[in-house]
């Protein structure tokens, strides 16, 4: 159910407003906060920094920026944002508009005088953006102006034309409610990103077609000249690369000597070294030419693999390479968009390329997150008040899953979701990936933005999964929980604290935990977090123990080294951690008594472990079960054809299709679920909508 623009004007206001107050900021903080989330979802940048300068005379404003421009080849992003507090959807005119860029042109041409820098207070955030600004600023080839409102752009303007500072590109995005409500609507998708080779990039791309014309797959083959692969990314930028995997990708590193060695002495041969990219669509336009079909215009064009080809590409472009003898094959396959959550992720991951990712990694269908998925949505947490209302935390493996389950509801449905899954204890994705990477060592990581934690996470998780998958289990979920509580909770006590002058809140907890953690760990002793989990909340100890611990790593960050200005900046170095690890705690003899030792966690692990075996075969028999005889004897047909399957797992796929006649114990169950899966890694598409 698609709610209206002013239905979700309403839901995304009082969203803000009860963020602000569960997380003791002001309304514009969580504002800023929630509206970049979905702007890093949308892939316009991968993290959203607050440094807030917005004095009450002198026409100049900031709100943040989106890093540091060194980490974005050369890009500055800066974000004004224009949050109007009125119940009903505002209008936002083009004199409006104009007004709020000017302000925030203003501060940026204000960072290049030493004078305006100077004046500024050094522990401020918009002091460490300006020094940043200032550095980098010999490296700066484009600039990005974001603006982000709650009100509705007038339908009378159609954009804002780009420009030039300084001999560097300028160019303006508006985002404003109701394209964000569009966003959101198509189920917080990538917007349309429409190619036309027609008018721009180059022209049409000659097309050779790989699928016969009666096919329901459809795909082709190209030789794309490495200028027009070099324009298209110069104007679309990573969110050409494919969400979770973009984020791997950039976070990998720099260019690819090889190939920058090969454009500048040896071009003419980069075709035949290069393995090349794939590449997806949800459509194409093609055209009959006198010399064949050529590819005139793409919608939604995705680099599956072959990110690290296209960013050297465009690297060289900016430095100005000759690529005119550059030439780039390419795999194009189309694929519906009611089909791209299965066949994409397959795609990427079964494809060949120089720099190979494993995207079953990185998508939210990943057995990880269904599991933990199905965990939150049937075990209870203890009530924390002693009374007989029990509720879950939801949580979200995929974006917008909680307002799309409520939304689906009547007003009485609704009441009841509201009461069993409250919005307090939702936990998304993203938000796993940092309550747990701030206990695994990593605040640096962490304080580097949603979208770059994740990629971290994902990648530790998956090599984690394919060692033991039955480590990850109800005991691991409650944990998660834990961990949910007492990073919330030390938000909280983060805010009430004397010496807490506002921001920098996001790293201050961060390497609050992570240093707690790292403490317990030189002790050999742990954190009780089946106890949290009971109580639903930490204990006053605890909550001492981390107000402590939380002022000490706030006077590490806010007193960076000489050469370092920007605070935000220096909480993603390691350095930082370094700093913040060898800090001598004197820590409270009453939380330390709350503590566990290693023994009591092995022990709880191995429960944990083995109730999550027992589990897995259940699942397994009600899985062989439910897909049917018919569904495995085809399985079986198709690994036999082509050889693949050995005498034993013959054996235990007939068994499986003789089902319901026959029902298959849980270990053979469980055989049968691990034959379906290598017959997935050899190409099968049979049951692809099973979640395994």
């Amino acid at each position: 159910m698609t709610i209206s623009l002013e239905e979700f004007h309403q839901d995304f206001f009082q969203e803000v407003m009860a963020a602000a107050d569960v997380d003791g900021l002001y309304a514009e903080d969580s504002f800023f906060e929630l509206f970049c989330e979905y702007l890093a979802d949308a892939g316009e940048f991968d993290t959203a920094d607050r440094a807030s300068y917005c004095p009450t005379a002198g026409g100049i404003r900031v709100d943040g920026y989106a890093g540091d421009p060194s980490q974005s080849a050369g890009v500055l992003s800066l974000i004004i944002q224009d949050f109007s507090q009125s119940p009903d959807i505002a209008r936002l005119t083009q004199t409006d508009m104009n007004a709020i860029f000017k302000r925030l042109e203003n501060f940026l041409k204000k960072t290049l005088d030493a004078k305006f820098r100077n004046s500024l207070e050094e522990t401020s955030a918009a002091f460490g953006l300006a020094d940043l600004i200032a550095v980098r600023w010999p490296h700066i080839s484009k600039i990005r102006l974001f603006l982000v409102s709650n009100r509705q752009l007038s339908a009378k303007v159609d954009g804002r034309e780009a420009g030039e500072l300084d001999g560097r590109h300028l160019s303006y995005s508006v985002w404003d409610v109701e394209r964000l409500h569009r966003f959101a609507a198509a189920g917080f998708g990538r917007e349309d990103i429409v190619i036309d080779l027609d008018t721009e990039h180059g022209g049409p791309i000659p097309l050779l077609p790989a699928h016969m014309g009666d096919a329901d797959y459809k795909a082709y083959l190209a030789v794309v000249p490495g200028t027009q692969l070099a324009s298209i990314y110069d104007r679309w930028g990573s969110r050409l690369l494919e969400q979770n995997v973009r984020v791997f990708l950039q976070a990998r590193g720099g260019v690819n000597k090889g190939m920058r060695n090969t454009i500048d002495n040896d071009p003419d041969m980069f075709f035949a070294y290069n393995n090349g990219i794939t590449a997806t669509a949800e459509g194409v336009t093609t055209r009959e030419s006198g010399e064949g079909l050529v590819l005139t215009g793409l919608r939604n064009f995705q680099i599956v693999n072959g990110g690290q080809t296209t960013a050297s590409i465009h690297a060289a472009k900016r430095r100005n390479a000759d690529l005119s003898k550059v030439f780039v094959q390419m795999k194009l396959s189309i694929v519906p968009p009611d089909q791209a959550v299965d066949i994409v992720p397959r795609i990427s991951e079964f494809a060949n390329s120089q720099n190979r990712v494993n995207a079953a990694d990185f998508f939210a269908n990943h057995p990880f997150h269904v599991r933990l998925e199905e965990f939150s949505r049937r075990m209870f947490a203890p009530s924390p008040d002693g009374t007989f209302k029990q509720s879950k935390w939801f949580y979200e493996r995929a974006r917008g899953q909680y307002q799309d389950a409520r939304g689906l509801l009547n007003p009485g449905q609704r009441k009841k979701f509201d009461l069993e899954y409250p919005k307090a204890q939702l936990i998304s994705k993203t938000d796993l990936a940092k309550y747990l990477n701030v206990w695994r060592g990593c605040p640096d990581i962490v304080s580097k933005g949603a979208q770059k934690n994740f990629a971290q996470f994902a990648g530790a998780i998956g090599l984690e999964w394919k060692k033991q998958p039955d480590a990850f289990n109800e005991d691991f979920f409650r944990q998660v929980v834990a961990k949910a509580l007492i990073f919330r909770a030390t938000e909280e006590i983060v805010t009430e604290q004397s010496w807490y002058q506002g921001g920098y809140r996001a790293n201050v907890v961060a390497y609050a935990i992570a240093k707690l953690g790292y403490d317990c760990e030189q002790r050999e002793d742990f954190v009780d977090f089946d106890a949290i989990w009971r109580a639903q909340g930490i204990s006053e100890n605890m909550g001492t123990a981390i107000a402590l611990v939380a002022e000490a790593a706030h006077d590490v960050l806010v007193s960076p080294p000489a050469g370092i200005s920007n605070v935000t900046e220096w909480a993603k170095q390691q350095a930082c951690w370094a700093r913040v690890k060898v800090l001598a705690i004197d820590w409270p003899e009453a939380w330390l008594n709350e503590l566990i030792g290693k023994d009591r966690v092995k022990e709880g692990k191995r429960a944990g472990i083995k109730d999550q075996k027992l589990l897995n075969g259940i699942e397994a028999q009600s899985l062989v079960v439910s897909a049917g005889g018919q569904f495995w004897e085809q399985l079986s047909a198709w690994g036999q054809t082509r050889k693949l399957l050995s005498p034993t797992e013959l054996g235990i796929l007939r068994v499986a299709a003789s089902v319901p006649m026959k029902i298959p114990t849980e270990k053979q169950a469980l055989k049968a679920i691990e034959s379906m899966r290598k017959l997935r890694s050899e190409g099968c598409l049979l049951g692809a909508e099973i979640a395994l």
